[in-house]
């Protein structure tokens, strides 16, 4: 026989053994590292189904490669190496839910502080002129990340004031997320650093051996001042956020600004998130000075991310459902929950406790708005509210339970912040914070109309399957 017709044969019989080879092997890494079985079986099932190429999907987009990569990045400057000298923190007995801060403490494994001060701002009407007063007065220091940094009218003035306390002698960081930067053109990163600041993109490059890294997205919003004044929360740097303006796009949000213990943890997660861009590492007293007690909140940050701090968000948003007593007001933009978490937001509910979740009528995403709707007939039947609210747009995250524990942040209620972003939340013990925060999601309940079963079943035929095919995509949205 020739070399071409022994190949004829042969091929066949190399490519099978070559697919199955592959299937088994990717089969065994699916059953060894897979954490939800759902998933694990939609993985085999497509490993085995699309021969090779169910394979090479799952290795692109199916393995979390980002621990290993934060693990090399960071090296030495581990979370626990940067807390060697973190201040201890209080007990859980001294706040009004002790076992929830408990629950907090054991799945961040960070201390709660106490002596903290927390004033909300409503929209980049209230947020941006505060934090342009911060970075204006800032003296040592000055760590800026956030998802979208917008070079507009307000992008303008952000990067003017940084180039400004840089001149004074500041030390300034800037982290942008690879994905984000693109909302704005001209670029952010390329702007701030022909003003000379040090400015870096997170995670995000066009080479195709790291583009199994574009669907994980650094969405955490951070402004640390001299190591003792932080604000975070949803809002991204961008012209919409600031309503009155009457920008076309009108986006209304919430951000917070925080002072006292709790802001050390703020600026350790942007240390981390820096040295993991491959920025140098932030120690000494410019960036982390002694904190004292200046208000009478208890906070403690909760990261959440791909790698270490793998499912913190959503295991605090369970340990406080499984904690209240009488209510659960839940504002977010994107309502996408896993299993696990409707299941207990129904137990919740049909405890008698009163769960809210507020939503905007119109989502800037339509699609978001079709799964939403296939997803909320769950929770409508065991007695959970759904209420959404008129324009404009509202991308606040807030959880409020019991009007005496506060969530915020940048996280929403989705796949992709649970499982997929870089998210920063911090959660916060008081009265009359919580108070305050509770009047403000009972505002907005006020405007908004209640979603009914009776609505969700009696959409037409064509709208149930639309929406049932962008549920589909859930886990990518």
């Amino acid at each position: 026989m020739t070399a071409s017709e022994i190949l004829a044969v042969t091929w066949p019989v190399l490519l099978t053994v070559l697919s199955v080879s592959v299937a088994v092997a990717a089969s065994m890494h699916v059953l060894l590292f897979a954490e939800h079985s759902r998933a694990a079986v939609g993985w085999v099932g497509l490993i085995w189904l699309a021969p090779l190429v169910g394979a090479t999907l799952y290795a692109l987009f199916g393995v979390n490669r980002i621990q290993r990569k934060a693990l090399r990045l960071r090296g030495p400057h581990t979370s626990l190496q940067i807390a060697a000298d973190r201040p201890p923190g209080c007990g859980p007995s001294e706040v009004t839910i002790p076992a929830l801060a408990e629950a907090v403490g054991q799945i961040t494994r960070l201390p709660l502080t106490a002596g903290n001060r927390v004033r909300m701002l409503r929209d980049g009407d209230e947020a941006y002129p505060e934090m342009l007063a911060a970075i204006a007065e800032a003296r040592r220091s000055v760590s800026l990340c956030t998802y979208i940094f917008d070079v507009g009218r307000w992008g303008r003035r952000f990067v003017d004031a940084l180039a400004e306390a840089q001149e004074r002698g500041v030390d300034v960081r800037v982290l942008v997320d690879g994905v984000g930067a693109f909302y704005s053109l001209p670029g952010p990163v390329r702007t701030l650093r022909r003003r000379g600041l040090d400015a870096r993109r997170f995670l995000f490059s066009l080479a195709p051996w790291r583009m199994t890294y574009l669907n994980l997205r650094n969405h955490r919003k951070i402004l640390v001042v001299d190591g003792r004044i932080g604000f975070t929360g949803g809002m991204n740097l961008r012209d919409h956020h600031v309503l009155a303006d009457q920008p076309a796009q009108p986006t209304a949000d919430l951000h917070f600004r925080v002072e006292g213990p709790v802001v050390r943890q703020l600026q350790e997660v942007f240390a981390l998130d820096w040295v993991f861009s491959r920025g140098s590492p932030l120690e000494g007293e410019a960036w982390f000075p002694e904190l004292r007690a200046v208000g009478p909140v208890h906070a403690r940050a909760i990261p959440d991310g791909p790698d270490e701090d793998l499912e913190a968000a959503q295991w605090t948003v369970i340990a406080a459902l499984s904690c209240a007593e009488r209510s659960v007001r839940v504002v977010t933009p994107y309502f996408l929950p896993e299993d696990e978490l409707v299941g207990v937001l129904n137990a919740t509910a049909l405890r008698g406790v009163e769960v809210d979740i507020v939503l905007p009528l119109r989502n800037n995403l339509e699609y978001l708005t079709w799964a939403t709707a296939a997803e909320i007939g769950r929770l409508l039947e065991w007695g959970v509210r759904v209420w959404v609210t008129p324009g404009p747009f509202d991308h606040s995250k807030l959880v409020v339970v019991d009007g005496r524990w506060v969530l915020f942040g940048s996280a929403n209620i989705d796949p992709r912040s649970l499982r997929l972003n870089f998210e920063l939340l911090v959660e916060a013990y008081d009265e009359d914070l919580g108070r305050r925060c509770d009047e403000l999601v009972r505002s907005r309940i006020a405007s908004a109309r209640r979603v009914t079963p009776a609505q969700i079943e009696g959409r037409p035929l064509p709208v149930k399957l639309r929406d049932g095919i962008a549920r589909l995509f859930k886990p990518y949205l």
